[in-house]
Parts: structure tokens; C-alpha cells; sequence
């Protein structure tokens, strides 16, 4: 790993199928012992398919990307840091912090539950949040007028809170990268979930992103078909004729909403959700996303040097709009940038009206 780099990329061979993380980490971490590669995986330092992997002995498939990074990833969000926006019988709308991954990989389906604590996803954080969410309108005795949430009740065994709690669960119907912020839909029925699923499909749904890139892309519209490797081991836009299992069409329309110095301001429509499309788009034309550690570079393998000082991918799922699958009113929801991202953004343009001399 160079000294500039965050983080190690790794694509598993198939000669690596079926190995574990560990055997795997050994061989490809040219110089560390058995003991480097254990701390790595115990100090949160290892990520498979974007999630924290704890497990040494995890076996590997050709399907999994992993991630070795220089400095230890941060605890896991609470539930009390996720924000609901609207939640009625069928469907919840959430402001998802960065930093969590929204729905279990496939291949992590059958963990333990002592295993999923260890990094839980939005998903499975919702319920929890729900039965705050819930119990903060439920008022104190009359000595308070303040509405806090109310403390499990000390007779309530753990099993009668989790049953409560599996009273509140949710059905991801889209997704949002481990480091994207913003607005995101869940069902809390499989019919809603199955309804939901139809209005993405058929581009009912109005999805808008803010992102802020490198340099001065003008209002235009990809087109393109994504596969998993365009060639240099991250996904990308196919290169060749040749038959590719993996490939989809991603449309994204995008426009410019401020110029700021070097950087821009961009407003992002999707109308299919591919994975990381957005950042793949931009970075291949030559606008690559802030903060952004993997899609840095051209095609042609050429890098981009990022000195924005982002703390993270600048992207945010800003604006959410969609008619209720059962009473057809429209739902409009907009989300502002959340703190990290507007501080970073406020001294991005403060810079930009005082360049250094």
C-alpha cells in the first residue's frame, strides 16, 4: 500500500475461491506476519463487499471486493443518529447517515446476530430507531412537560423488547453507498415493498443527488452499459464486444448548480440505479466526486489528484419524491447536507473567494 493511499484494494482469483480472509490477506500483504493480519482484521481495519468482516476464517468467493485501510474504520451508527422523516402504516422515509452500509450483502445473509452487531446496516438499525421515533411522542407524567423517549421498562425482558422491535420491520426497496448520504425509502409490508419495487423499476420515483467534483462539467446525460470490471479492477463502462454477464444500462442526467474555484457543484438525476453509477459516470467523463477513494482515476488508468480535503465522497441523496403506492397523494422530501459535508463545503468556497497567494 503507498503512503497516499487510504486503503488496499483487493479482487479475489479463483484460485482464492473458497480460501479464507485471512489466507487471502497473508499472500496479498506482501511482508506481514500471521499476527499483522489478525490485528488488521480485529482493529476494523478489513472490509468485505463494503461491510466491516471480523471473521478471519470468512471463505472467500470470486464475487468479493476487499478493502484493507491504513487507519481502523469508526464504531457502528446508533440507532439514535438515524433521522425519520415520515413513517405511516405502509412505508418509512429516513435520513441515512454515512458511514453505514444500507442492506446486508447476499453473502452475509446467514451471519450470526452476534456478528451483524458488530456493524449493523440501516436496515437493521430502523426498527430500533422506529420504537424511539415512536416513543418520543409518548408524554412523562405530568411533573414534565418535556417529550423524551421513554427507557425500556426494566420488567420487559430482552426477548418480549425484541419481539416489540421485530413488530417494526422494514424492507429496503433502493440503496445508498456505506459513504452516501441522504434520503431513502423503506416498505414496512412485502405488498409495499413488491409496489415500491414496480415505481423504481418504471422510473416513477424522482431521485436527485448533490455532488461536488472536480472541475466544470456541463448539463448533458450518460448513457452507457456498467459492468463490474471495465479492466483495471474497479466497475466501470464496458470496453469490448465481448459478452459480459454483469452488464446494465445506467442512464444518469446530470446538471451544474454552482461554480466553486476548481470544483463544481452538480445536481444529479437518476433514472436507473446501478451500483455506483453516479460516481462512475462522473469520474469516466473526467469529473470525479471529492473524497471519492476508488473512482479517482480515467479509464485509461491515469490519476486524479483530489486536494479538496473532503472527509468523505461528497455525494448526497438530496431530494426524494414519489406518489404513495396506496393513497396516491405525492410525497416530496428534501434533506440539506449534513454537517460534515456543509462545514467542508463552506471553507471550499471561502477558499475559493480567497485563493492563496
Amino acid at each position: 500500500m503507498k503512503e497516499s493511499e487510504k486503503f488496499l484494494l483487493i479482487h479475489p482469483t479463483e484460485e482464492d475461491v473458497g480460501r479464507t480472509l485471512s489466507n487471502v490477506l497473508k499472500d496479498r500483504l506482501s511482508g506481514r506476519s500471521w499476527g499483522d493480519v489478525r490485528s488488521a482484521i480485529l482493529k476494523r481495519k478489513v472490509q468485505i463487499n463494503g461491510n466491516l468482516c471480523l471473521d478471519a476464517a470468512r471463505k472467500l468467493t470470486m464475487k468479493d471486493v476487499i478493502k484493507v485501510w491504513r487507519e481502523s474504520l469508526p464504531k457502528p451508527v446508533e440507532p439514535t443518529a438515524i433521522k425519520i422523516v415520515h413513517v405511516d402504516d405502509f412505508l418509512v422515509v429516513v435520513e441515512k447517515p454515512p458511514g453505514i452500509t444500507s442492506t446486508r450483502h447476499f453473502e452475509e445473509r446467514l451471519l450470526s446476530k452476534a456478528r451483524r452487531q458488530l456493524q449493523p446496516t440501516l436496515e437493521e438499525l430502523l426498527p430500533e430507531a422506529l420504537v424511539l421515533h415512536f416513543q418520543s411522542f409518548i408524554k412523562k407524567p405530568a411533573t414534565s412537560n418535556r417529550r423524551e423517549p421513554m427507557q425500556r421498562k426494566n420488567h420487559e425482558t430482552i426477548r418480549q423488547y425484541e419481539h416489540r422491535i421485530k413488530r417494526y420491520s422494514v424492507i429496503a426497496v433502493h440503496r445508498l453507498d456505506r459513504d452516501t448520504s441522504g434520503l431513502m425509502i423503506f416498505a414496512r409490508t412485502p405488498t409495499i415493498a413488491e409496489s415500491l419495487g414496480r415505481m423504481f423499476r418504471k422510473h416513477e420515483v424522482v431521485r436527485k443527488y448533490h455532488a461536488v467534483v472536480k472541475g466544470h462539467p456541463e448539463a448533458q446525460t450518460f448513457d452507457n452499459i456498467l459492468v463490474r470490471d471495465r479492466g483495471d479492477g474497479v466497475r466501470g463502462s464496458k470496453r469490448t464486444e465481448e459478452e459480459d454477464r454483469t452488464e446494465q444500462r445506467a442512464i444518469t442526467h446530470i446538471k451544474p448548480i454552482e461554480s466553486i474555484g476548481d470544483y463544481s457543484l452538480v445536481e444529479c438525476q437518476l433514472e436507473t440505479g446501478r451500483t455506483h453509477q453516479i460516481r462512475i459516470h462522473l469520474a469516466e467523463a473526467g469529473f470525479p466526486l471529492c473524497g471519492d477513494p476508488i473512482y479517482c482515476k480515467l479509464p485509461g488508468g491515469e490519476r486524479i489528484a483530489d486536494t479538496s480535503g473532503a472527509p468523505r465522497q461528497a455525494l448526497h441523496s438530496a431530494t426524494l419524491e414519489f406518489r404513495h403506492p396506496v393513497g396516491g397523494e405525492v410525497l416530496k422530501f428534501r434533506m440539506p447536507w449534513p454537517s460534515d459535508l456543509y462545514k467542508w463545503l463552506q471553507s471550499l468556497r471561502a477558499q475559493a473567494k480567497n485563493p492563496p497567494k
